[in-house]
């Protein structure tokens, strides 16, 4: 049976959001943090470090991930997360944001695979933890991974993270999955796949296509529908508490920032941003996404809510859609 991870979504799975999904749903075996820029002349502001901080995360296992091409930031960044007890640092190659990819880092580090190798050499002879790899298969070109594979396979790895669109596709056309399907069957390390599955039948197709897969990473899927591992694992209750623990869920969420952060207007913004999502799951949602979109106060917004859990039902087998 596969082991499910929780992709870092900037904005939306800190440590206000893991600790509520923990509490209601079935835990991820990992929890992976939105990615933490290093930075030569400190290691964290308040915003990372609050959503690092040991007591923020308590019964989770999570993930730092980083953000950079320099080796030297790398490793002093991860001997600070080593004092904090983390285990594990996963090395971000996947972001295709534009003002990311033109410093070279994220998807863009794919684009110097030489430099991108002695990056690996450096960090790994001096760090003594686990490092994993979230990866694209390339910047313009799929045929590109089969280079970045073999730099990948010098190493001993905690795990492939495999996201297999090259940078250029962003988040559009389909996952690549004959490159995946190779690099599944040649990689010297243990892969997890990422990439699409929204719907349990997303998942049920790529676990019967790779019965051997160990790990599947759930990014938007997940965030719109927070079942969706009970769903996959065939675990899910019924309709009525399904919605029930949505409801708690979401006021968790909400309770949470209220507490953390000042001004309606900011926490309604991380309100809203999670609404792209979680809407998805609903029968008829849009007018009520419209109104909550429009909503200035939390008492305005909290009235929406409560209208659309009260007069809106989960549909079954709802996932995220564009």
């Amino acid at each position: 049976m596969s082991q499910y991870y929780l992709a870092p979504l900037e904005g939306i799975t800190g440590y206000v959001y893991r600790n509520a999904y923990h509490k209601y749903f079935t835990p991820m075996d990992k929890y992976f943090t939105p990615f933490i820029e290093t930075h030569t002349k400190r290691s964290f502001n308040t915003r990372e470090l609050n959503d690092i901080l040991p007591e923020h995360n308590e019964g989770m296992y999570v993930v730092p991930q980083l953000l950079t091409n320099n080796a030297e930031d790398f490793i002093r960044t991860a001997k600070d997360l080593a004092t904090m007890g983390y285990q594990e640092i996963n090395l971000n190659l996947g972001c295709p944001s534009g003002t990311v990819t033109a410093r070279k880092k994220g998807a863009g580090f794919l684009s110097v695979p030489k430099e991108l190798d002695v990056f690996l050499e450096k960090i790994l002879e001096q760090i003594p933890m686990d490092i994993s790899i979230k990866t694209r298969i390339g910047v313009s070109n799929p045929e590109e991974f089969d280079e970045l594979l073999a730099i990948y396979n010098k190493y001993s790895l905690k795990e492939l993270i495999i996201h297999p669109r090259i940078r250029e596709d962003f988040y559009r056309n389909k996952p690549n999955m004959e490159v995946f399907g190779k690099a599944l069957d040649n990689s010297k390390n243990q892969v997890c796949y990422n990439g699409d599955v929204f719907t349990w039948e997303n998942a049920a197709s790529i676990t019967a296509k790779y019965p051997k897969l160990p790990a599947i990473m759930l990014g938007r899927g997940v965030i719109a529908n927070p079942m969706l591992p009970e769903q996959i694992m065939q675990q899910s209750d019924s309709d009525d508490e399904s919605k029930q623990r949505v409801r708690a869920f979401h006021d968790k969420i909400l309770t949470d920032y209220c507490r953390v952060i000042s001004g309606d207007k900011n926490v309604l913004f991380k309100m809203k941003e999670l609404w792209t999502y979680l809407g998805c799951i609903f029968t008829e949602p849009d007018s009520y996404c419209k109104k909550i979109r429009k909503a200035e106060k939390i008492r305005e917004y909290e009235l929406i809510v409560d209208s659309l859990f009260r007069e809106q039902e989960i549909r079954k087998g709802a996932g995220f859609h564009l």
